[in-house]
């Protein structure tokens, strides 16, 4: 009485796993962005500006 019985096979979807890789891609897009802002915005010709308009915001008061 061995009978082979197929088991049902289980269809996976081509685009399965697409979401976390999804986040993972926006996740290190993110963090590119954020690093390329943090390296701007610390030179020195951008610090000076945003002083310019904080003092003169400030002297307006």
């Amino acid at each position: 009485m061995n009978q082979d019985v197929e088991e049902p096979v289980e269809e996976i979807p081509g685009d399965a796993g697409m979401a976390t890789a999804e986040y993972a891609m926006a996740t290190l897009a993110a963090c590119g962005f954020a690093a390329l802002l943090i390296a701007i915005l610390r030179s020195d010709e951008v610090r000076g500006m945003l002083l310019g308009i904080v003092r003169q915001g400030l002297s307006l008061g």
